[in-house]
């Protein structure tokens, strides 16, 4: 085969796409990508990996602010907001930088341009130049991702009004922010910029921050936010912004009443839309739902040979749910056997908020609606001699079980380093778990996750601590 012709053609090199092509090389096809602005994508550019970075300086600062609650002395406590802007895009350099090196290093080729299917296997691609050449490919991979959503008159202008580009490299340290969105993306921002000292007030449309959460998991972390200083507006919608010459003021709809809230800047944190426009869509039989590539279970369109994975194929909207499909996808292109199709309900999501907030499988609203007769555990983190010897008593672990078979249905948590406890039971749930292989399992003592054995014993009325 020529250097233009290829067995897998990925378009997109973020999560999904650039783990797709090298998963590829890996079992002998030959793979290329074509990526049109940055190797990584928006996880690990401009989103996932540098909110992380932010996050971590806020943290450590929010630490300095009470060292007198460890018996530590700290004078002069303050921060260098370009500096810790400077680190984050550091960290998110040197990790796309790591993932050129990975392509390279999988002899996987990639063709800098914007792509567009042209049909028959055919895809064509057009350097910022505009140069263009035309690529064949037996498996086509469209790994195009996302983008922020926008509302009508209240679009980012890149100055007051912010999108999460603007936030992660902020011009000022505002002294007041209005967030409009209290999923994963607003509520990390909010969180980043009130641990630095920021007037923060989140406005969310339903009638509960974080909707996706368990409900009392989300009650829990309100409560831990409005402690911290937060306003929270539920149940609330931003109609208009007015911008003065250093402030905008946003009209918020509550309950048929209109409310003004008067601050520096916007951040607008309002979902995503996927990027499939002009990328020949035209051309194939692919189909959309609201706005979204329909695939299988083995991330096949309707048009032979193309596949789409990531965030322009559908939620979960998450970076490991993009590299999990892109193996997926090239494992069954290369006739893999035993090869599982995505299982949605085990997919982990994660929130990097002050309290952290982490998650699996179906909530107890959820599971109820779905029929199940439950058994639930909780166990506080007030409980646990790790979290009180770590400073971190403020939290929550809860377990749902079915109770006629003992199957894990889903586990919700808040509180400290609940993303990295998180995983035990998204492992469980992978090995179709009951309840009966986690009471058995020993926890290291002292540690966090003896919280996650707790829940567990809880929900059958054994809990030991607490």
């Amino acid at each position: 085969m020529a250097d233009t012709e290829f067995d897998v053609l990925v378009l997109g090199a973020g999560p999904g796409g650039y783990v797709a092509a090298i998963r590829a090389a890996q079992l002998g096809l030959k793979a290329a990508v074509v990526e049109r602005e940055h190797l990584g994508g928006i996880c690990l550019n401009w989103g996932c990996i540098p909110t992380k970075a932010l996050l971590r300086s806020a943290e450590i600062y929010g630490y300095m602010k009470h060292a007198d609650a460890y018996g530590l002395t700290v004078s002069g406590v303050g921060f260098d907001l370009p500096k810790v802007v400077k680190r984050s895009r550091q960290v998110a350099n040197q990790l796309s930088a790591g993932v050129k090196g990975l392509l390279k290093k999988n002899k996987v080729p990639v063709f800098d341009g914007t792509a567009k299917l042209a049909g028959g296997g055919k895809v064509t691609v057009t350097a910022k130049d505009g140069a263009s050449q035309t690529l064949a490919a037996k498996h086509i991979i469209i790994a195009t991702g996302a983008r922020a959503r926008s509302l009508p008159g209240l679009e980012p202008d890149g100055k007051f009004v912010w999108s999460y580009k603007e936030a992660l490299v902020p011009d000022t340290m505002p002294k007041s922010l209005l967030v409009v969105g209290s999923g994963a993306i607003g509520i990390e921002f909010a969180s980043f910029f009130r641990t630095l000292g920021a007037e923060v007030t989140v406005v969310e449309v339903l009638d509960r921050v974080m909707p996706v959460e368990d409900e009392e998991i989300s009650a829990f972390a309100r409560k831990q936010f409005e402690k911290q200083g937060m306003k929270i507006i539920t149940g609330g919608k931003v109609t208009k912004l007015d911008k003065g010459a250093t402030t905008v003021t946003a009209h918020v709809e509550v309950g048929g009443k209109t409310e003004t809230v008067t601050v520096e800047r916007v951040i607008m944190a309002v979902g995503i839309q996927a990027n499939t426009e002009n990328i020949g869509l035209e051309n194939t039989k692919v189909k959309l739902d609201r706005g979204h590539i329909v695939t299988d279970g083995y991330l096949r369109t309707d048009e032979p040979g193309v596949y789409a994975i990531g965030d322009v194929a559908g939620a979960p909207w998450l970076a490991h749910k993009a590299s999990h499909e892109g193996v997926i996808c090239v494992e069954k292109i290369a006739g893999v056997k035993d090869v599982h199709p995505m299982e949605k309900l085990n997919i982990p999501g994660c929130t990097y908020c002050n309290p952290q907030v982490a998650s699996v499988g179906l909530t107890e609203a959820k599971a109820k609606a779905a029929g199940y007769e439950i058994k639930v555990g909780r166990f506080p983190f007030i409980g646990n001699g790790k979290a009180i010897a770590l400073g971190e008593a403020e939290g929550l672990v809860k377990t749902v079980f079915d109770a006629k078979t003992g199957e894990l249905l889903g586990a919700h948590m808040v509180g400290a380093e609940v993303t990295e406890l998180i995983q035990g039971y998204v492992v469980g749930k992978t090995l179709e778990t009951t309840e009966a292989e986690l009471m058995h399992t020993i926890f290291a003592h002292p540690t966090l996750s003896e919280m996650m054995h707790e829940s567990v014993l809880a929900a059958y009325g054994r809990a030991i601590h607490y």
